[in-house]
């Protein structure tokens, strides 16, 4: 007898959200779709402008809502009961219940997310305050314990600092904490270790992971880092152009990357530099590090067909014709590729060859 199957947390399907300028019609998010399972991490990986963060402040509906901002597609989230509500279609209401509760999202710069002119405590007790109908008293002593889970030292004397006083990791902590403060079930985390150093992004990376395992919740972790993603992800989804272009579980992405734009992100990776030059036998000659040739696209005026396409090394004539579809490469992936039956060899290979 087959187990029954569990719902998605979050299911993306067909998202696409478009700005009208002045200067003409922006396609930021264009046809995405992806999931993510109770417990796990998906990562969004892609350069800056590609539509990561676009697409999470579209699903936590936090965009201005103008006459300019065309949204469509759906976002169907499973909230704690089991019940499924497409996130697009709430009236507000009902998605402010949600936001800051069921779902939560850390920034990327806390700096600017947090308020300067309240103490970190006065924050993150609003945040309970108004989703668990808390007291003042009750609120600032789960705040408290809220900064004592981050494992910010001196957590009663942090409460009443205002994020002026805090060092960046610390700003990045009270973040975590405001965003844990209702346990929710989702975190959306927008490239929240880009502002920190090595050794502070270790370590909320690390307290991310261990938060994760204590209360099941799942992730959306927004990035361009690829090590984090190797490290952290469980699948991975790639944007470019405001797509996706190809998904996959992590370590079949990394093993075999199949559409041409992953396979050339990760070959600039000077650790993936050394394996070519390792397999080549060429470990002593010096050479440049591979880099994706061109530029991306204006958004205003996209190629015609495949938006890679100006930049890619196993580009034909028919890549030209039409935006291609999402195609199966794999059992468990796809790529956005006309050619992905041919890309076992891959472009950087083809271009090295060259």
């Amino acid at each position: 007898m087959s187990s029954p199957q569990i719902a998605a947390r979050l299911d993306v399907r067909h998202l696409s959200t478009f700005f009208n300028t002045d200067d003409g019609l922006i396609r930021s998010v264009a046809d995405v779709s992806f999931s993510i399972q109770p417990g796990k991490t998906t990562a969004l990986v892609g350069e800056s402008g590609s539509g990561k963060s676009v697409t999470s402040l579209t699903l936590m509906r936090l965009l201005a809502r103008t006459d300019s901002t065309q949204v469509s597609g759906q976002a169907l989230f499973t909230n704690r009961a089991g019940q499924t509500l497409d996130l697009l279609a709430l009236p507000e209401p009902d998605m402010r219940r949600i936001r800051g509760n069921e779902i939560a999202m850390i920034f990327q710069e806390p700096m600017t997310s947090l308020n300067p002119v309240f103490t970190v405590g006065e924050q993150i007790a609003e945040s309970v305050r108004l989703h668990r109908g808390l007291d003042r008293t009750a609120a600032l002593a789960h705040a408290q314990r809220m900064l004592e889970l981050v494992e910010i030292p001196a957590a009663a004397q942090r409460l009443h600092e205002y994020p002026h006083q805090l060092s960046g990791g610390m700003r990045q902590r009270v973040m975590i904490a405001l965003a844990m403060a209702c346990n929710p079930t989702l975190l959306i985390a927008d490239e929240p270790t880009t502002a920190l150093d090595v050794t502070i992004q270790a370590q909320i990376l690390e307290l991310m992971r261990r938060l994760q395992t204590e209360t099941g919740m799942s992730i959306l972790f927004i990035t361009h880092n690829l090590g984090v993603v190797a490290h952290h992800a469980d699948d991975v989804a790639v944007m470019y152009a405001g797509r996706i272009v190809e998904s996959a579980p992590v370590r079949e992405l990394f093993a075999t990357p199949r559409h041409p734009y992953t396979q050339g992100l990760l070959a600039c990776l000077p650790a993936q530099q050394r394996k070519r030059e390792l397999a080549s036998g060429q470990t002593g000659a010096k050479r440049r590090l591979y880099a994706i040739r061109g530029q991306v696209s204006s958004p205003l005026s996209p190629p015609p067909g495949c938006a890679f396409e100006p930049r890619c090394d196993l580009a034909i004539p028919a890549c030209r014709d039409a935006i291609p579809e999402l195609l199966p490469a794999g059992p468990t992936r796809s790529a956005r590729c006309i050619r992905v039956a041919d890309t076992a060899v891959t472009s950087v290979e083809m271009a090295e060859a060259a």
